[in-house]
């Protein structure tokens, strides 16, 4: 388990920091990918809420060095390999998502 990496902190003072592979707001799981603005459905309204941001994480909108630093984290999590039960339901939760959204099942 790795240290948790700081993205940025929120106006009310939350952190939002990469952990485990896992963008978290206050320790608690938000996303496990990013979106980039241009493909997000809520795009408009994000952009007039929150100018400069690039990429969504779950909730959490990033500006492009925010994105980068949690992309970066993310990358480098994914390269260890975690060979625990919550590490390979992880990897089996993720390859059974991207067959269906793969299929257009959802």
């Amino acid at each position: 388990m790795a240290d948790p990496v700081l993205v940025k902190v929120t106006r009310d003072g939350r952190k939002v920091e990469v952990i485990d592979g896992w963008v978290c707001l206050a320790g608690v799981r938000e996303a496990d990918r990013l979106v980039p603005l241009d493909e997000h459905p809520n795009r408009q309204a994000i952009v007039r809420s929150v100018p400069g941001a690039t990429h969504i994480a779950g909730r959490l909108p990033l500006t492009h060095e925010q994105a980068a630093i949690a992309q970066g984290t993310m990358a480098a999590a994914q390269r260890e390999f975690d060979a625990s039960p919550s590490g390979i339901a992880q990897r089996i939760r993720q390859a059974v998502w991207a067959r269906t959204t793969a299929e257009g099942v959802e």
